[in-house]
């Protein structure tokens, strides 16, 4: 299974706008819908990805205590789902069921929005302050598919943390690290 990094977009930058379909509602789903909320986690997964499934019931635990506390959080699948139909927004709405997810899971089709994060791996989390700028990108946790290290959230949790209490994130990131992004031949 070969891995690959998250790019590491620098901290501060501007959090990317998006508008796109929910996956199960069909409904449209903005980063302005976020506005109140004191931070936006912004996540790239897919439903095929042993990363994202060795982590699925961490995400939707975590994405579900967050959310109770204000945080914006959503997920994206940028996956080039003509090619690989795991990802489609048909198994999307059954991945939502079966994970529990509490969050919009959105279709980025066009995978213009992974392209604007310079998002590069499944998963790849960004969380931006309630200015919406970077706080936080990289790993979920040390856990990976393989190793001996229980997926647990303690690196995003601890941003999420700081974020929501206005304290600083540490600026000693790990990259995330997982199936890279499947994009369409252009």
């Amino acid at each position: 299974m070969a891995a690959t990094p998250s790019s590491m977009l620098a901290l501060g930058t501007p959090a990317p706008p998006f508008s796109l379909p929910d996956a199960v509602s069909g409904r449209i789903v903005s980063s302005d819908d976020f506005a109140g909320a004191p931070g936006l986690l912004v996540m790239f997964i897919c439903n095929h990805c042993p990363y994202v499934k060795h982590v699925r019931s961490v995400l939707a635990v975590l994405a579900r205590e967050y959310q109770a506390r204000g945080l914006g959080v959503v997920g994206i699948n940028s996956n080039d789902f003509a090619a690989y139909p795991d990802d489609s927004p048909d198994k999307m709405r059954d991945e939502v069921k079966s994970a529990g997810y509490t969050f919009p899971y959105l279709v980025d089709e066009t995978q213009e929005v992974a392209r604007a994060y310079q998002a590069a791996c499944t998963p790849d989390f960004f969380l931006f302050d309630k200015e919406r700028k970077l706080a936080y990108r990289g790993q979920l946790d040390g856990s990976r598919p393989g190793n001996p290290v229980p997926p647990s959230g303690a690196d995003l949790r601890a941003a999420l943390d700081a974020v929501l209490s206005g304290s600083a994130v540490p600026a000693d990131q790990k990259p995330s690290l997982g199936c890279n992004i499947k994009w369409k031949n252009r």
